[in-house]
């Protein structure tokens, strides 16, 4: 089916909201909270809320930017943005206010969707969420985009990035040609934010679009995650990210569940020992993702059959130039930096380091390019001493980076030392690939996706604050 997804200037139009992500049978549930919602009723909400959106100055053309947790009433004004003709500006609850400031002033929406209240305990997934709807002026949209996101800001400052209508319908329906996708009369328990592009395409408008059911679990934790697994008898998959792993396979659960079908991550790639320890205790297997806030999926595993290396996904062409991974792109993805040198003649540069097989189209992802670094003369892959690291007993996350020298920050689960460290390491690691300084830190910083963050002055500053006792050194 050909969808109609911009009118003929560009902009995004009500078509694809009603015909791609709410047409469906009225009683079919779209998300399992503590009360289901039926596309009825969803649609119901979305109409009224852009009526409300329209009387306070939203126009087709012109911009709204959410500042909502994950809730109810965030899908809500997602689509009723959409619905309206109109481009949403993603914002992340978690972010500061001046960081929000900073997004207003250059990305100028006409309204700000913002929470006046928020109920619910902190580690919850899905919020309930008294709003207000703030006016902020008539101009149109700075570009001609559907979304906006701002990047993960892992290794630095967040980049801007546009997706429009049809983009995202691209996207979609790339997953239903993966291999081992949720199919209708299943679920997805949803864990990722559905601000960020693995929770939006992938959870929440895969589901949409599709008709499996979403279902957040009540808080962020093992068991409650478990909890919403068995809840139904419906097949389940579990989407979210290496965290989450973590927070599974650290429950007390004995008994493996028959409606889990597997769990599939994204994010940052989790090692084969992780990866088997959870697969041995939950007899299911743990799919990989691999994409980008530009592009969306790129690449999946969702059978665990190559790890560490992944299929590229149904339509999306693949390339490695001087060992770097370039993804097809029709255009720069980034808003007001169109001479960004990462885009380039319909080919975006990932900045990971990679392999593609000329044969099997295998693609092999080994980490961020500025990872490899030479000391001494000699080359070492700084995703390779993390991974040698992360295989460790006692080591819940790591960051390697060069600054000066290499330098490890790990938090560990429980004490540890650095010379306990040390001799641990250096029975798995050539001598050359130690780290010559390592800071142990009760957490590591993380962005707001919960990806641990790269930049060394943030690190440095964590460093700085650890407690008195647990103070790194050398």
């Amino acid at each position: 089916m050909r969808l109609s997804t911009t009118d003929s200037a560009g902009l995004p139009t009500a078509d694809w909201v009603d015909e791609f992500l709410l047409k469906g049978p009225a009683q079919q549930i779209c998300l399992r909270l503590s009360e289901p919602i039926d596309r009825a009723t969803l649609r119901r909400l979305v109409i009224e809320r852009q009526s409300r959106l329209v009387d306070a100055g939203l126009r087709a053309g012109g911009a709204a930017a959410l500042r909502l947790p994950p809730s109810v009433g965030y899908l809500v004004d997602l689509l009723a943005v959409w619905r309206t003709g109109a481009q949403a500006v993603l914002l992340d609850h978690r972010l500061t206010d001046y960081e929000v400031d900073q997004a207003l002033r250059r990305l100028v929406p006409q309204v700000l969707v913002r929470a006046r209240r928020t109920g619910g305990a902190a580690l919850q997934v899905f919020f309930d969420v008294e709003e207000e709807i703030v006016r902020l002026g008539a101009d149109p949209a700075g570009s001609q985009h559907a979304v906006i996101q701002l990047s993960s800001g892992s290794t630095g400052p967040a980049k801007v990035i546009g997706r429009g209508a049809a983009d995202l319908v691209a996207e979609v329906r790339r997953y239903t040609g993966i291999d081992g996708v949720p199919v209708p009369g299943e679920r997805v328990i949803l864990l990722p934010s559905v601000v960020h592009v693995l929770g939006l395409v992938g959870g929440l408008l895969f589901g949409l679009h599709t008709g499996v059911e979403l279902q957040p679990p009540s808080r962020l934790s093992g068991e409650a995650i478990l909890h919403a697994v068995s809840a139904h008898d419906t097949p389940a998959t579990v989407l979210g990210v290496p965290f989450h792993v973590g927070l599974l396979t650290s429950t007390d659960q004995t008994r493996r569940l028959g409606q889990l079908r597997r769990m599939t991550i994204g994010g940052e790639p989790v090692p084969a020992v992780t990866a088997g320890a959870f697969e041995d205790r939950f007899g299911v297997p743990l799919g990989n993702m691999y994409g980008m806030t530009e592009t969306g999926v790129i690449a999946t595993d969702l059978h665990g059959r190559h790890r560490p290396g992944v299929m590229p996904a149904p339509g999306m062409q693949i390339r490695e130039v001087a060992g770097e991974l370039w993804v097809s792109r029709p255009s720069s993805p980034y808003v007001g930096d169109s001479e960004n040198p990462r885009w380039s003649a319909g080919w975006l540069r990932t900045r990971d380091a990679g392999l593609v097989d000329p044969d099997s189209g295998l693609v092999t992802v080994r980490g961020r390019l500025d990872s490899q670094v030479s000391v001494g003369g000699l080359k070492i892959d700084l995703t390779e001493v993390e991974w040698a690291i992360t295989a460790l007993p006692g080591v819940a996350a790591v960051v390697v980076v060069h600054d000066g020298e290499i330098t490890a920050y790990v938090q560990p689960v429980g004490d540890m030392t650095v010379d306990a460290f040390n001799q641990a390491l250096g029975e798995r690691l050539a001598r050359y690939k130690m780290p010559r300084k390592v800071r142990i830190l009760d957490q590591l910083p993380r962005t707001t996706t919960g990806k641990v963050v790269r930049d060394p002055s943030v690190l440095r500053q964590a460093a700085g604050a650890a407690l008195p006792g647990r103070s790194p050194r050398r």
